[in-house]
C-alpha cells in the first residue's frame, strides 16, 4: 500500500481488502483476527487495522467478543433466512416503485449491469457475477424513490453479498439468476408494478432455496 496515501484512503483500502478476504472465503467464519497478522496482510498500521475492524463490525461481518477479540462472523441459516425474508419484502416493493420513478439513464445502467452479469456467468467469473449483480440492485434501489428502503437494504449489503456468493456457487444458479433478473428488468421497463414486485420477490425466494441447500450442506 502506498505510504504517501492519506489516512482516510489507507483506512478505506484496508476495509475494502479485509471485506473482500471475508466475502471470498479467504478468512473463514469463526476465524480469530489477530492485529499483527492483519497488519502484515493489509500492509497498514495498527490504527488502520482497528478502524477496519470497527467498520466491518458495523457491517456484521466481524464480531467483537469481550475478552477474546474480533472474529469473522458466522452467518447461520436462521439469520440468512431472516435476511432473505426482508429482501423479499423490500426488494419487491423497490421494484414496484421503480416502475414510476426510474428514468431512461438508470434503465440503461440496469441493462448494462445485466449484460455484464451475463458475460460473467458465461465466463464463470465469480467476482464479476457478484459485482454486476450488486450494481443492478444499486441502481434499482437508488431509483425506487424510497430512501428508507434503500438505506435498510444497503445496511444489509455485506451479508447479502456473502449469501450471493454462496448461492451463485451452485451449478446452474447463474443462468437461472440471469433469467430472473431479466424478468425484473423487463417488468420495470414495461412499467407494470405488480409484475415487477412479483418478479423481484420470486428471484429472492429462488435464491433463498439455493442458499439454504448450499449452507446446510456445509454444516
Amino acid at each position: 500500500m502506498d505510504p504517501s496515501a492519506s489516512p482516510t484512503t489507507v483506512r478505506q483500502l484496508a476495509v475494502h481488502k479485509l471485506r473482500n478476504a471475508i466475502l471470498s472465503g479467504e478468512l473463514r467464519p469463526g476465524t480469530k483476527l489477530v492485529e499483527n497478522d492483519l497488519c502484515a496482510m493489509l500492509g497498514v498500521s495498527r490504527p488502520s487495522v482497528r478502524e477496519a475492524l470497527l467498520s466491518l463490525a458495523g457491517e456484521k461481518l466481524i464480531t467483537m467478543i469481550p475478552n477474546r477479540g474480533p472474529f469473522v462472523s458466522a452467518l447461520d441459516w436462521r439469520e440468512a433466512e431472516e435476511i432473505y425474508h426482508v429482501r423479499e419484502l423490500l426488494e419487491g416493493e423497490a421494484a414496484a416503485l421503480c416502475c414510476s420513478n426510474i428514468d431512461d439513464a438508470q434503465l440503461a445502467r440496469m441493462s448494462e449491469a445485466l449484460d455484464a452479469f451475463e458475460a460473467a456467468v458465461l465466463s464463470d467469473d465469480a467476482d464479476k457475477r457478484v459485482i454486476s449483480t450488486t450494481l443492478f440492485y444499486d441502481v434499482m434501489l437508488h431509483s425506487c424513490g424510497n430512501r428508507v428502503i434503500e438505506q435498510m437494504l444497503t445496511g444489509l449489503q455485506a451479508r447479502v453479498t456473502f449469501l450471493r456468493e454462496r448461492s451463485m456457487s451452485s451449478p446452474g444458479r447463474g443462468i437461472s439468476s440471469l433469467h430472473e433478473m431479466r424478468d425484473i428488468y423487463e417488468a420495470i421497463v414495461a412499467r407494470v408494478p405488480k409484475r415487477a414486485r412479483a418478479a423481484a420477490a420470486s428471484h429472492v425466494r429462488h435464491a433463498a432455496r439455493v442458499a439454504k441447500d448450499v449452507m446446510l450442506a456445509g454444516t
